[in-house]
């Protein structure tokens, strides 16, 4: 496995530890948001992911690299029964004085944040990592 291939499976990773991010995120920023309707209200979104090993049983030997990284396979939505909450006073509340509000665990959000971001912390070490074998591979020519 060449060192070009290695900075395409840390990319890959990246970009997957990115799109986690981004849905964790927007799943925080919305736990709050309340709908006098239940099917109006958000739905948490969480990535699924995918691992690529294209070509993994072929023999290197062949001149074959094999394809490797992460692919984002689909964005779900969690299926979690809205919260209810008794807001007679709220402009948005139903005609019982109901307003309902995603079903967002913070706690789970916030692991699955510090989770995310330690992975994508990681990738990047693995692509310096590369980076400096490839200065040292150079410098062993001089």
């Amino acid at each position: 496995m060449s060192l070009t291939q290695i900075f395409a499976i840390a990319g890959s990773a990246m970009t997957a530890e990115t799109k986690r991010l981004t849905t964790t995120s927007s799943n925080m920023s919305n736990a709050n948001v309340v709908s006098g309707n239940p099917e109006d209200v958000y739905r948490a979104q969480y990535p699924v992911f995918k691992a690529i090993a294209e070509d993994a049983n072929r023999s290197w030997a062949m001149g074959n690299e094999p394809k490797a990284g992460v692919k984002l396979e689909a964005v779900v939505e969690s299926n979690a029964e809205p919260i209810q909450r008794y807001e007679p006073n709220n402009p948005l509340a139903d005609k019982n004085g109901m307003v309902y509000a995603p079903n967002i665990k913070y706690v789970e959000e916030l692991a699955n944040m510090i989770s995310a971001s330690r992975s994508y912390q990681m990738d990047l070490e693995v692509m310096g990592t590369a980076k400096k074998l490839m200065q040292r591979t150079l410098e062993l020519g001089e």
